[in-house]
């Protein structure tokens, strides 16, 4: 799992909600580290913040999404924490697998990793919460 945010709270709160003994925990601190990371660690998932220094958590999930299309970074599930209920527009508009709204806790977190880790994906709008089924196998 990567984590991606320059608030050291943010990070130990999904760290501590995520994170056991099979989970491999990287943290970078910038939008312009996360590519580099995903590159390096693979991860299953990445927990983006939406606000991240200068290249903020939109700019990073679209050029992960542009990347991974082109077959230059692994694909990953992309889980955004966002400041606020109208952030939603920007998830969406990011092609995120996922968005939590702050603040977090994690029971919300661990549900929206499960959700994203088992090929779902996870939305929030206000206090509803949106777990879509996976399909079927074929």
């Amino acid at each position: 799992m990567l984590i991606a945010t320059d608030t050291d709270a943010v990070a130990d709160e999904v760290d501590a909600a995520l994170a056991d003994r099979d989970t491999t925990v990287v943290r970078v601190r910038t939008g312009a580290e996360v590519a580099d990371a995903v590159d390096l660690h693979v991860p299953d998932l990445v927990v983006l913040d939406l606000q991240i220094g200068n290249m903020g958590g939109m700019a990073v999930a679209m050029h992960l999404r542009a990347e991974g299309a082109m077959g230059r970074l692994p694909d990953s599930s992309i889980l955004m924490l966002l400041d606020r209920e109208a952030d939603t527009f920007l998830a969406k508009r990011s092609d995120v697998d996922g968005w939590i709204i702050k603040p977090l806790d994690s029971f919300r977190l661990r549900r929206a990793a499960k959700a994203l880790l088992a090929g779902d994906s996870f939305t929030e709008s206000g206090t509803a919460v949106t777990v879509p089924a996976a399909a079927p196998a074929e």
